[in-house]
């Protein structure tokens, strides 16, 4: 298994942009100092919470501060830029990467950033599009001309002696493109498994999950692939300590704690998804609290605890070649957050791969 993080980024509202994207690149460093083998950036516009419009601008940064570690978008929501215009920035951060850049792509799931581009009802179509497109584009080397429903494009011959479509990614045919899910049975993970793309579950119950890896095997049987559960990334909040208790207060009553109760859970709540963050879903809502999810889904404790939890995660979703830390902003207080950083890639991850779970459930 590989450890990596997925940086939604997260911040209190109040926090300065520039000191959070201090704290995001500080993350980064860490995580390449450790072995962390890849890190994803998320995309908004309208969530204080998570304001980060230009996650390519915190990758351009971040490569210049690392060495090894894979850096992705997580992902560009389609719906909200140009086909050509995203191909062309995309195609120039390959290069600037040179190897550790991964393209991740989403529809977008925030009402707001929908109300805000004028696209409600209408993300999912325009994200096939797009991808389309973005595709073609960077197949062709002139003469491609496309009159979509949304958008329309017409990558030019060569012209005037000097003029012509030059931007092709690094990599080739392009860089590994992922692609983020969270309803069950998910439509975006479908994609996924239909086109060979790398499947991102995002933070929720095992239950819920699970039917994640039914969606891309739907969607691989449409043309004809056999997806590897290696290439599965599953994002899970986690907090490592020495003890449970001392894990305990830096969550609950801590960065972790504060955001998932004055953010995350609440948003979930109004735009009807927190069911598929209940280990019981006949569960009352205002019953799923930072208190209930420490004892059901998260990855927090003792190395210890965190190792078996992380056993039990496995085996119940049948296994994935991932594991996505929840980044969260412990700017204020970051001892916690970079001890945890450390015992996750020093402690755990080791007892967990020596346990042989990883090897038997892959056979499976």
């Amino acid at each position: 298994m590989n450890l990596g993080l997925f940086l939604m980024p997260s911040h209190p509202p109040e926090r300065d942009l520039r000191a959070g994207q201090g704290w995001d690149l500080e993350m980064l460093r860490m995580a390449d100092e450790l072995g962390y083998h890849e890190a994803w950036i998320g995309e908004h516009f309208t969530a204080p919470w998570e304001p980060n419009p230009a996650p390519d601008l915190l990758i351009a940064q971040a490569l210049m501060q690392t060495r090894r570690i894979k850096l992705a978008s997580g992902a560009h929501l389609l719906p909200y830029h140009h086909p050509a215009e995203l191909a062309c920035r995309v195609a120039f951060m390959d290069h600037l990467a040179q190897g550790r850049y991964m393209f991740g792509i989403g529809a977008g799931g925030l009402p707001s950033d929908s109300k805000l581009f004028q696209v409600e009802g209408l993300n999912r179509e325009m994200t096939r599009e797009s991808l389309d497109m973005i595709l073609k584009i960077w197949e062709s080397d002139g003469g491609f001309e496309h009159q979509g429903k949304f958008w329309k494009v017409n990558v030019p011959d060569p012209m005037m002696r000097t003029l012509r479509h030059h931007l092709k990614p690094f990599q080739k045919p392009h860089p590994p493109i992922g692609v983020a899910g969270m309803s069950p049975g998910s439509e975006t993970l479908k994609l996924a498994g239909e086109r060979g793309f790398i499947p991102m579950t995002l933070n929720l119950s095992s239950q819920y999950a699970a039917t994640h890896w039914e969606a891309v095997l739907e969607g691989a049987d449409r043309t004809g692939r056999k997806p590897d559960r290696r290439n599965w990334r599953m994002v899970r909040e986690t907090l490592v300590a020495d003890t449970d208790e001392e894990a305990y207060e830096a969550c609950i009553n801590g960065a972790m704690g504060r955001m998932m109760r004055q953010y995350l859970l609440p948003l979930m709540t109004d735009v009807g998804m927190i069911q598929y963050m209940k280990d019981d879903p006949n569960m009352a809502d205002e019953k799923l609290t930072p208190e209930y999810l420490f004892d059901h889904g998260w990855l927090v404790g003792s190395v210890k605890t965190v190792t078996q939890k992380l056993e039990e995660m496995y085996q119940s979703v049948g296994g994935f070649g991932t594991l996505l830390l929840l980044g969260f902003d412990y700017l204020d207080h970051p001892a916690p957050w970079v001890k945890s950083m450390r015992l996750m890639a020093n402690e755990v991850l080791p007892r967990f791969m020596s346990s042989g779970i990883e090897q038997s459930s892959a056979a499976a």
